[in-house]
C-alpha cells in the first residue's frame, strides 16, 4: 500500500488510524491515517485523507502482511464470530470471539480461521462430493507455512493461544479434507497411501505442543475449556468390561480380567462404547478426543493394518460422532461406508463383526 506525503493538506475526511505509513512518514515521525485507495495527506503529528473507494481490512505481525477481500471480510461477519466447532458451546463460542480479536494481529491464525470458515460454508452449502475449494487450499497452505515459521523463532506468553488456536484448526482442516470422493477410493479400500490416516498425526502433532503453549494457564483464553480438557483427559479403566456391552466386548476379546496391556482394543472400546450411551446432542470435543487419544500403540498398528476389529471400533465411532460434529462427517461420509464394504469384502466369513454393519443382527443397537 503506497503512502504519499503531499505537503499541503486538503478538506477530507478522517479514516481509522495505521500501521502502516511510508518510511518518509516514519522516519520523520509522522502519522498517516490509512485508508486503502485514498491519498493520505500528512502535516506534523495530524493527517487527512481525501475519501477511499474501499475500506482495507488487515491481518499482520512484524513479518506478514495479509489485505482481506470482500469474502474474507463476510466469512469473518458470517461465522467466525461464533463457534463451528461446537455451535452450541457457550465457552466454545467465548473462545472463537477472542481468537477473531488476535487473528488480526497474527497472519496464521486468519488464515487457518478463514480455511475453517470456508470448510464449512462448503459443508453447509456444497453437494454430497464437493472438494476442496483453490481457497480453503490456499488459506490452509499459508497458515501451515506461517505457523511452521513461526515455532522456529522464540516464543512469547502472547503467541501461546494463537498457536494453539491454530494448531486446532489445522487439525479440523485435515480431519475434514479426505483425498477421495468416493468411499472405493477412499482408505481403507484402496491400496495403502502416504496419506492414510493423516488426521492421526496431525492430531499428535498438536498434542505435542500442549506443554510449551499450556491451554490451561490462568491467562489463557482456553482456560474456559477446562472442563473438556479435564474430559478428554481423563483417566479410563484400568482393567475389566464393565460399560462395555457384552457383544462388543466378545467381538474384542475382552474379559474381566482384560487391561490395556493384555489387548489392544482395551482402551478404544470403553471410549466407544461410553459416547455411545450419549444422546447425540451430549456429544462434545471432549468425547471426540477421547476416542482419538486411545489410538495409539498397539491399536494404533492394528488400524493401520486393517484389522477387521480395529476398522470396526473405528466405524462404529464414525457412526456415531458424525451426526454430532460437521467436520468429522465430511470425512465419515467417505470412509465409513468404504470400511463397510471392506468388512463385507474381505471378512465376510465373520458374522460376528458383520453383525455391527447396517444389515446385521445387531445393526439397530450400533447405528
Amino acid at each position: 500500500m503506497a503512502l504519499t506525503c503531499p505537503t499541503e493538506v486538503q478538506q477530507a475526511r478522517t479514516r481509522r488510524r495505521s500501521r502502516f505509513g511510508c518510511r518518509n512518514c516514519k522516519l520523520r515521525k509522522l502519522k498517516p491515517v490509512a485508508a486503502n485507495a485514498g491519498r493520505p495527506l500528512v502535516t506534523r503529528g495530524k493527517a487527512k485523507l481525501q475519501p477511499s473507494l474501499t475500506n482495507a481490512v488487515w491481518t499482520a505481525d512484524a513479518s506478514t502482511t495479509y489485505q482481506l477481500n470482500a469474502k474474507c471480510q463476510d466469512f469473518i461477519t458470517r461465522y467466525l464470530g461464533r463457534s463451528l466447532v461446537t455451535p452450541d458451546d457457550p465457552n466454545m463460542i467465548q473462545v472463537n470471539r477472542k481468537l477473531l480479536e488476535l487473528a488480526f494481529h497474527y497472519p496464521f491464525l486468519m488464515h487457518a480461521s478463514l480455511a475453517v470458515a470456508l470448510t464449512y460454508d462448503r459443508h453447509l452449502n456444497g453437494s454430497i462430493d464437493s472438494h476442496r475449494t483453490l481457497e480453503e487450499c490456499y488459506h490452509w497452505s499459508q497458515s501451515t507455512s506461517l505457523l511452521n515459521k513461526r515455532l522456529r523463532e522464540p516464543i512469547e506468553t502472547s503467541d501461546k493461544d494463537p498457536i494453539w488456536g491454530t494448531a486446532a484448526a489445522l487439525v479440523i482442516l485435515t480431519f475434514s479434507s479426505p483425498d477421495a470422493d468416493t468411499p472405493e477410493q477412499s482408505w481403507p479400500l484402496r491400496a495403502t497411501g502416504s496419506s492414510d490416516l493423516d488426521w492421526i498425526r496431525m492430531g499428535k502433532g498438536k498434542m505435542s505442543l500442549w506443554d510449551m503453549v499450556n491451554p490451561l494457564r490462568s491467562d489463557s483464553l482456553f482456560s474456559v475449556m477446562a472442563a473438556a480438557f479435564a474430559h478428554m483427559n481423563s483417566p479410563l479403566p484400568e482393567g475389566g468390561i464393565d460399560g462395555i456391552p457384552t457383544a462388543l466386548a466378545a467381538v474384542c476379546n475382552l474379559h474381566d480380567s482384560s487391561t490395556a496391556e493384555t489387548n489392544a482394543y482395551f482402551h478404544a472400546a470403553h471410549t466407544v462404547s461410553q459416547i455411545m450411551e450419549l444422546p447425540d446432542s451430549d456429544v462434545a470435543t471432549g468425547h471426540v478426543q477421547l476416542f482419538m487419544r486411545s489410538i495409539e500403540g498397539p491399536f494404533e498398528d492394528l488400524l493401520r493394518g486393517r484389522d477387521p476389529v480395529a476398522l470396526l471400533l473405528l466405524y462404529l465411532w464414525y457412526r456415531k460422532v458424525s451426526r454430532c460434529i460437521w467436520w468429522i462427517e465430511l470425512r465419515a461420509r467417505v470412509e465409513c461406508p468404504s470400511i463397510f464394504l471392506y468388512l463385507r469384502l474381505y471378512h465376510k466369513e465373520n458374522g460376528d463383526i458383520l453383525a455391527f454393519l447396517p444389515g446385521g443382527t445387531r445393526a439397530d443397537r450400533w447405528n
